[in-house]
C-alpha cells in the first residue's frame, strides 16, 4: 500500500491537465445558449475528472485510488460524447471539438499510464 500525503495530487501533470480541459470545457458551455441540463452535465463531467484524480489521492488504499482513476477516466468519455453532441447540433465547431478531443485523448493516455504504474503497489 502506497501512502500519499498532503496535496500530492497537485504535481501530477494529468490533473493539471485536465484542470485545463475542464476550463476550457466551461468555456465552451458558457458560449451555448439552451440546452441548461446538458450543458450543466457536461460542466459537471469535465469537472469530475481532476476532482476524482484528487478524491482517489486521497484515499488511503491504492485500490480506492485506481476505481476513482476508472471513474475519472469515465468521467472523460462522458464528457467527449457531449461535446460531440454539441457538435452535431452545431452548438459547437469542428475545430473546437478537434482541440478538445486530442486533449482528451492525452488525457486518457495518461489516466491509463497512472493506472499501471498504481497497479505494481497492489
Amino acid at each position: 500500500m502506497l501512502i500519499r500525503m498532503g496535496f500530492s495530487f497537485k504535481k501530477l501533470l494529468v490533473w493539471q491537465k485536465s484542470m485545463d480541459f475542464a476550463e476550457k470545457c466551461l468555456s465552451v458551455t458558457d458560449g451555448i445558449k439552451g440546452h441548461y441540463r446538458l450543458c450543466e452535465q457536461a460542466e459537471a463531467a469535465s469537472a469530475s475528472v481532476p476532482q476524482n484524480i484528487a478524491e482517489g489521492n486521497g484515499r488511503v488504499s491504492t485500490k480506492e485510488y485506481i476505481h476513482f482513476l476508472y471513474i475519472s477516466r469515465g468521467s472523460l468519455y462522458e464528457t467527449i460524447t457531449l461535446l460531440n453532441l454539441f457538435e452535431r447540433k452545431g452548438l459547437l465547431d469542428k475545430a473546437m471539438l478537434t482541440e478538445l478531443e486530442s486533449q482528451g485523448l492525452e488525457i486518457v493516455k495518461m489516466l491509463n499510464s497512472l493506472i499501471t504504474k498504481q497497479r505494481q503497489y497492489l
